[in-house]
């Protein structure tokens, strides 16, 4: 019998990662340390999620004013073509709300930024619709920490799984041994 909190567990057949804004002026206004580690496990998270068969969904705020997705990213997602918004919540957006509709995934795994304001109401959105959210915090930024935590603190409230890039990563995997688990962990070292 499955515990209650392996029920919400991220599950490779049911989950999708949400790449939030990870745009050249906004990534700009991030602390350096905080901004290359968020760098770091959004490109582990995709590389992850396209090895596992997670479908990858992308946004850009105001492309024409904060610019495209930072090259790092923009590389890794491939075929992925970010959604377009002018909303914080991804969900605000019909275009998104298809994709993720179509998707079929009950679980999302968010990163990007900022994590108090778009990142925020993507996940408070993506609860309400009814869907499981998993944010991997290393993998969101904001310009201050105190706001970066406020963005913690409410999701968590709002009944989002605070969680990090490695350990969604090992829960997705559930066991060693596997191919998916030697190219993963090889991308975490």
């Amino acid at each position: 019998m499955a515990s209650p909190l392996q029920s919400v567990w991220p599950e490779c057949d049911n989950t999708a990662l949400l790449i939030v804004d990870m745009q050249e002026k906004l990534l700009k206004a991030m602390p350096e340390g905080p901004r290359e580690q968020m760098l770091r496990n959004a490109g582990i998270l995709i590389e992850s999620a396209r090895r596992l068969g997670l479908p990858v969904l992308a946004s850009e705020q105001y492309p024409k004013g904060l610019g495209p997705t930072v090259p790092e990213i923009r590389e890794r997602l491939g075929s992925v073509r970010p959604v377009e918004k002018m909303v914080f919540s991804c969900l605000g957006e019909e275009d998104f709300r298809r994709q993720v509709e179509e998707s079929g995934r009950r679980a999302f795994i968010l990163a990007g930024v900022e994590n108090h304001v778009c990142v925020l109401q993507t996940a408070l959105d993506l609860v309400a619709a009814g869907h499981h959210v998993f944010l991997a915090r290393d993998a969101t930024c904001s310009r201050t920490k105190a706001n970066w935590k406020t963005g913690c603190e409410v999701m968590a409230a709002g009944g989002v799984t605070i969680s990090s890039t490695e350990t969604l990563l090992f829960q997705l995997l559930r066991e060693a041994g596997t191919a998916a688990f030697n190219e993963i962990s090889k991308l975490i070292r």
